[in-house]
């Protein structure tokens, strides 16, 4: 099993499986913290990247990145 699998199936037991990369769900902190802690066991932090988006109300929400940010990939920093 490679790692996209591993991270599904983490996610799978914590969240709904929406489309390919995309999960969603309610969550209490206390399992988004022990989800996050499976994730970056399996995760190569150097390469992969995990976006979670906290939705506390229509508008507000927290962004947390687990891994790179794919974002800077192909930039010289």
């Amino acid at each position: 099993m490679d790692r996209i699998d591993k991270v599904r199936a983490i996610l799978k037991r914590y969240l709904f499986w929406v489309q390919n990369s995309v999960f969603e769900g309610e969550s209490n902190e206390a399992s988004l913290q022990s989800m996050m802690q499976e994730v970056r066991r399996v995760i190569k932090e150097d390469y992969d990247s995990i976006v979670i988006y906290e939705m506390n109300s229509p508008k507000t929400f927290k962004r947390t990145l687990l891994g790179t940010d794919l974002s800077l990939r192909g930039f010289v920093v």
